[in-house]
């Protein structure tokens, strides 16, 4: 303290001390010194602990003179309080006798109450005479005050940190963390006491950990104040190995010597990318539709032009048969190859009435029906479709009808697609061993649908994601088919699932709720 450098005056005895050739230092002088001084000064006999003397500063903040003072013991100058008891003083001045010096947080009283929490420090002096203790005290209150709205605003701040959804942090701009808030290791999955010399970087995933770095560069270079933060999205892998989408923006800060770097203030948008997804996927699954819908059409369009020139085409030969038959001498060869033509014709006729049988009503009604009736008008183009791949289908369908309620049109083609991703998955297989069943049984008041195939299968644990938005195991395929199956059998109290085959192949099934109450036999 400022009085330190005047202890070896008061030592010096009360003769002159000439401190250079031409300065003499006076006692008055010495006096005057130690009067103009702004640190409160106090001397207490080192044996007895009575005041001898005080100082201009401490009789004005005290409000006694010098001659009030003397008398005074430590209780009558004191605050009242436990921590300030008249032992613990002593005690206080014994360690400065004992040590040369002891420190205490004290609590004065002036004459007028006024109290005056300072800091003390008492140091041993020796004098020509005796030794004395030199107390200097000074006024903590304001300092205190300050400590304690220091701390309250900090236990706000942490507080107010506490459950902030965003994260902060200050990294270099190789991505080295130099800090990170409470909310930040939330936010990251890491425990709160996480060690801070770790890489930001090594947390992103590989795409992500390119643009992380190239935006804290980019940052780096933007050391003008209010520059405009940099705003960017990335992939991270949080403590517990999930993956999450941040948003985030960062800049340049000069915080502190030891804390300069990138502020990186980031928060967790998962969620929204999530839900961007799912609104694009839906977007895509509305074009398919509108695509669907308009091969329904293209189809209807198809077979209602095709039906009228096969009528006549028909009438045509069978005219010109039944001329050749009246005719004698008709080749028989001619008359087979007619007949073959006929029979063609006839079969042409047969798809193109199946056709429009099928696509005819699309209007959304629901209706009880009976799920084998729905298999049966699909029986046919399973059949062709299976032909046509070498696949050897069965129909293995209950032998009572199972009665529910649901759209003919659109379980139908859930029943479709099933059946022609079966026909599909077989044709790595040799087709001697493609074979397809399609059967249908009443389980705990539901009716259950399976397409079971010798195909290839689906890989272990992949049998919960088949019906996922664009989950697909075939070359150039969307997948698409069986997301709108799962979400045309879950619209219909139903459900779908996938399921491996004890031999080889894959099961996909797909089950509604029986109507209740006993529905009139056909």
């Amino acid at each position: 303290m400022a009085v330190t450098a005047l202890q070896s005056h008061l030592a010096a005895g009360p003769e002159r001390m000439e401190t250079s050739a031409a300065f003499e230092l006076l006692d008055a002088d010495r006096l005057a010194l130690l009067q103009s001084l702004k640190t409160c000064m106090i001397l207490h006999d080192a044996q007895t602990k009575a005041i001898l003397w005080a100082n201009a500063a401490a009789c004005h903040a005290l409000g006694f003179t010098v001659e009030e003072l003397l008398p005074l013991k430590a209780p009558d100058m004191t605050r009242n309080a436990w921590k300030y008891r008249h032992e613990i003083g002593l005690q206080w001045l014994e360690d400065a006798v004992a040590n040369g010096e002891s420190i205490i947080e004290w609590c004065y009283r002036a004459k007028d109450g006024t109290e005056i929490l300072s800091e003390a420090v008492a140091t041993r002096v020796k004098l020509h005479d005796r030794d004395v203790l030199m107390v200097q005290f000074r006024d903590i209150a304001a300092e205190e005050r300050i400590k304690k709205d220091l701390k309250r605003f900090e236990t706000r701040l942490k507080e107010f940190m506490h459950d902030l959804s965003e994260g902060i942090a200050v990294l270099s701009e190789s991505g080295e963390i130099k800090y990170l808030s409470e909310s930040s290791c939330r936010l990251l999955g890491l425990p709160a006491d996480a060690s801070t010399p770790m890489n930001f970087t090594a947390l992103c995933d590989g795409a992500s950990r390119q643009v992380v770095l190239a935006q804290l560069a980019e940052a780096g270079l933007q050391h003008e104040p209010g520059s405009e933060p940099v705003a960017f999205r990335y992939r991270i892998r949080n403590g517990d190995g999930s993956l999450r989408w941040h948003d985030a923006f960062c800049r340049h800060v000069e915080l502190e010597d030891d804390l300069s770097g990138i502020l990186l203030h980031f928060r967790d948008v998962t969620p929204q990318v999530e839900a961007e997804e799912m609104r694009r996927a839906s977007e895509r699954k509305l074009e398919y539709l509108a695509r669907y819908n308009a091969m329904g059409e293209m189809a209807m369009t198809l077979a209602h032009e095709l039906s009228q020139p096969l009528a006549s085409a028909r009438n045509f030969l069978e005219g010109g048969m039944m001329r050749l038959n009246a005719s004698p001498g008709t080749p028989d060869d001619v008359m087979w190859g007619l007949e073959s033509v006929l029979k063609q014709v006839e079969r042409a006729s047969v798809i193109v009435k199946s056709v429009r049988d099928y696509v005819v009503k699309l209007e959304q009604v629901e209706e009880a029906i009976d799920l084998n009736a729905i298999v049966h008008d699909v029986e046919y183009f399973i059949a062709l479709k299976a032909r046509e791949a070498g696949v050897s289908c069965k129909f293995a369908l209950g032998d009572r009808p199972l009665w529910v309620r649901c759209e003919k049109i659109l379980i139908g083609q859930v029943i479709l697609n099933f059946a022609f991703n079966a026909v599909e998955a077989m044709l790595e297989v040799p087709e001697r061993s493609r074979s397809m069943t399609i059967g249908t049984c009443a389980e705990r008041g539901r009716a259950v649908l399976r397409v079971s195939d010798t195909g290839v299968g689906i890989d272990l644990g992949r049998h919960e994601k088949v019906f996922d938005g664009f989950f697909t195991s075939k070359l150039g395929g969307n997948g698409i088919g069986l997301s709108l199956c799962k979400n045309i059998v879950s619209r219909h109290g139903g459900d779908v699932w996938a399921e491996a085959n004890p031999e080889r192949g894959t099961s996909f099934c797909f089950s509604l709720p029986l109507e209740s109450g006993q529905m009139p036999e056909e």
